[in-house]
């Protein structure tokens, strides 16, 4: 089975692991904060926050931003759902905006037409959380300049895409975010096992990130409400979490982060070469990509033209049944029970359901090979035109 992506674990991430095993800290120690400085150097931003879980990091990113149960916040259905959910961990209210089916990511026409409509019934969002999709960026000056007309703070949700570049920068740089929040999930980019990380270029949203993942607790003489006991005092100044990151976690972090930039490289290679193959295939069509960014190709994503559920279903089932795990990302959040309970129904957001029944990722990760690839790009195809000889003959 060609799995639909995987990490890839060298042996220099073996041995920076081992040897936080054979130090004196195992949770703790120094590796954090030399993985938060090498992410917040590699995004050219001042602060990086370790977390547990890409999670962690967008529930403390809402709180930074002060989400409480009188914010509303709006993300995209096409996203797991984690970027829905950090805003109901704060009580508040969670809203979507449609995508654009090309590319997957947040649509800036959709956007601005709901914000208008908001304006008008004097409902606006506090925060959006753009994500970007399969590892490439979506439109942030666009989404910025709405964000100073309206009034709403930004997060991006960059999971999919820490080694991306927007415009001039690397992704994660905030120019046009308060807080841009990573995964280290073991099927991203880079792995630490499991962690996230919260990038900003203020610092006091940086500050208020770091007590609130560690129980909102503080030993820092400046920030005490008085003098100190003694060397064992620590202050609860707000209640936080347990949300921190290892040094274990830390460690094959800051070895896999040496390696992004090829890892990168390596996606983009493979992306362009199923382009290429997939060119001559009719029916299928690769997401888009923009012109002005390079994306970190978390996700392979296809779209099957005229595609129904049943097609759907037989396509994803079939490759499975032949040695391809081919997968969807994703159910729009919306249509999971939780959210059905909430109000919501289906055609709320026509694009992201016309989307999802019609895409299929694909295998990509850095040791996948050319004999891989066309495995993939040929079972697909075959069971394309079986399915068009099916329908054909039941018509007869």
């Amino acid at each position: 089975m060609i799995p639909y992506g995987k990490q890839n674990i060298a042996q220099q991430d073996i041995d920076a692991v081992v040897a936080v095993l054979q130090s004196d800290f195992l949770t703790q120690g120094p590796v954090v904060p030399q993985f938060e400085q090498a992410v917040a150097r590699y995004c050219q931003a001042p602060h990086a926050v370790a977390v547990n879980s890409a999670t962690s990091a967008l529930h403390v990113a809402c709180m930074a931003l002060d989400v409480t149960q009188n914010s509303l916040v709006w993300t995209v259905p096409n996203s797991f759902v984690a970027s829905a959910n950090c805003a109901l961990y704060c009580g508040a209210s969670v809203d979507f905006v449609d995508i654009d089916e090309t590319s997957g990511n947040l649509c800036v026409l959709a956007l601005a037409e709901k914000l208008r409509h908001a304006q008008e019934t004097d409902r606006l969002p506090d925060v959006v959380i753009p994500v970007h999709f399969a590892g490439q960026s979506c439109d942030m000056e666009a989404i910025a300049k709405l964000a100073r007309q309206y009034g709403f703070k930004i997060i991006e949700d960059a999971s999919h895409a820490i080694g991306g570049r927007y415009q001039s920068n690397p992704v994660g740089h905030c120019d046009y975010s308060d807080i841009c929040v990573f995964s280290f999930h073991p099927v991203k980019i880079i792995t630490s096992a499991e962690g996230g990380m919260a990038v900003t270029q203020n610092e006091a949203l940086a500050q208020r990130m770091r007590s609130l993942r560690s129980h909102g607790i503080t030993a820092d003489p400046a920030l005490l409400t008085e003098p100190s006991h003694g060397p064992w005092y620590y202050q609860q100044q707000a209640l936080g979490f347990n949300y921190r990151m290892t040094d274990l976690h830390a460690a094959l972090g800051l070895s896999q982060l040496a390696q992004l930039d090829q890892f990168v490289a390596t996606r983009n290679k493979l992306a362009q070469h199923y382009d290429a193959l997939f060119a001559q295939v009719e029916g299928v069509t690769p997401l888009a990509q923009s012109e002005n960014q390079y994306s970190a190709y978390h996700l392979y994503v296809v779209r099957i033209a005229d595609s129904t559920r049943q097609l759907h279903q037989y396509l994803v089932s079939q490759l499975r049944a032949k040695g391809v795990f081919a997968h969807v990302h994703y159910i729009p959040i919306y249509l999971q029970p939780y959210y059905q309970q909430q109000g919501f129904k289906a055609g709320y957001c026509p694009a992201s359901e016309a989307y999802y029944h019609s895409a299929i990722t694909l295998p990509l990760f850095p040791s996948l090979t050319a004999p891989q690839q066309q495995q993939v790009v040929d079972t697909l195809s075959q069971l394309l035109c079986d399915w068009q000889h099916t329908q054909t003959a039941l018509k007869e």
